[in-house]
């Protein structure tokens, strides 16, 4: 599973503040950021051709996780790697997060996404079935893994979510602890938010991203696993 942490403090010089590791098979390529879509920045699978997180150039930000039970490819299913693609076709994050929540969700796998912008942050489910369940996130500290929003069942989210929200708040381009808190191993594979490399599978990037106000954007990007692969701020469109 992948994770996503989100800090939404409207009025603050950065109002969405957002970590993620993307863990993935080791022998899956994929290519980092860069602009391979028009207006779009992210990170590009050369499998099926999607991003796991991009940002396009209105501070748009989307990202998509599988659900339990749900990696890899199916021969009848879509990639969800363009759900993130479909979202930024959208000027808005919420304008975004009804288009995606208008969309058959029987076309894809299960997957959980995560939208947002300087305004707003969403959370859609697709539940392989019917249409995807939208969301607003609300104010302050939300983490998504494979399950819901600070859903405690998952052991990942109930060790690490205490673990950022008593963690002083960052100031980009200072961000804090939360380079330390990606970086964190320890607990096994299933609490670990970075899955150390384990039958194949393991964290392979991460990523720091600001948005602010009138598409000010900032993001810092990890080409490896975070705790030993340093941070470095992308060239934005």
């Amino acid at each position: 599973m992948c994770t996503v942490i989100l800090l939404r403090r409207p009025g603050a010089a950065w109002p969405l503040l957002l970590a993620a590791n993307r863990d993935e098979r080791l022998d899956r390529r994929w290519d980092p950021p860069a602009e391979y879509w028009p207006g779009i920045l992210g990170g590009r699978d050369a499998t099926a051709g999607g991003t796991w997180m991009a940002l396009n150039r209105a501070g748009v930000m989307a990202a998509v996780l599988n659900r339990p039970g749900s990696l890899g490819p199916a021969p009848d299913k879509r990639s969800r790697g363009e759900l993130p693609l479909l979202a930024l076709e959208a000027g808005s994050a919420a304008e975004a997060a009804q288009a995606i929540g208008r969309l058959d969700a029987g076309l894809y796998r299960t997957f959980n996404l995560v939208i947002a912008d300087a305004e707003t942050a969403w959370f859609v489910a697709g539940l392989g079935s019917g249409v995807p369940e939208v969301a607003a996130l609300p104010e302050g500290i939300t983490m998504v893994t494979a399950h819901p929003p600070n859903d405690l069942t998952s052991p990942r989210t109930a060790r690490h979510l205490p673990r950022f929200r008593a963690a002083s708040e960052p100031a980009p381009p200072d961000w804090g602890e939360w380079p330390a808190l990606l970086a964190d191993s320890a607990g096994g594979a299933a609490e670990a938010l970075n899955v150390p490399p384990l039958g194949g599978f393991g964290t392979v990037c991460a990523s720091l991203l600001a948005l602010g106000p009138a598409g000010r954007r900032e993001w810092r990007f990890a080409p490896g696993p975070p705790d030993r692969t340093p941070f470095a701020s992308l060239p934005l469109p």
